[in-house]
């Protein structure tokens, strides 16, 4: 394995760290327990292996992301790993500003409670599923509102969502019978 690949790999585990944590401890949680070099599968020691010198100066959360992150990559497909390494690769070339709002971003959503994030979660799925024009429309508008218009926006899907699907009239009951 070269070291350039090396390095990707471990600069993508760095950076992707924070979406591998299952949650965000408590406030008030126990500390991070320490995670032993001699724990980790002989897997995890060779793609971590340019931590394997200095592993028990790292802070213990940081050695529990490392450990996660490395088994989290083991287990992906080549695929899987392809498009991690196209993520990572346009993280990197975001401008500082960007990259700083969209971790400003993330922390507000890891700071919703569960029940907000699966919501969100929803909506971005359904917004992937639209047309790539219709979510073009969609990005124009909101770009475009200021921000009393975009919060009646964020009102109004929040009404629609908690009302439910608008039930459409059948075909046949919008055709006139005949006799």
């Amino acid at each position: 394995m070269s070291n350039t690949w090396r390095a990707c790999t471990l600069a993508l585990l760095l950076a992707a760290a924070p979406a591998f944590a299952q949650e965000a401890p408590a406030a008030g949680a126990n500390p991070a327990a320490p995670v032993a070099w001699s724990s980790l599968a002989p897997e995890q020691q060779k793609l971590l292996s340019q931590y394997g010198g200095e592993w028990n100066s790292l802070p213990p959360a940081r050695q529990q992301a490392l450990a996660h992150g490395s088994e989290r990559w083991l287990g992906m497909s080549g695929e899987q790993r392809d498009k991690a390494r196209e993520r990572f690769s346009h993280w990197q070339s975001l401008p500082p500003e960007q990259r700083h709002a969209l971790r400003g971003r993330w922390q507000k959503f890891q700071a919703l409670p569960p029940n907000e994030q699966a919501r969100v979660r929803e909506n971005f799925h359904k917004f992937q599923q639209l047309p790539p024009a219709q979510r073009q429309i969609l990005r124009e508008q909101w770009h475009n509102a200021n921000p009393v218009q975009r919060q009646q926006m964020i009102e109004h899907a929040r009404e629609r969502h908690e009302k439910g699907p608008v039930p459409r009239p059948s075909p046949q009951a919008s055709r006139p019978q005949r006799r």
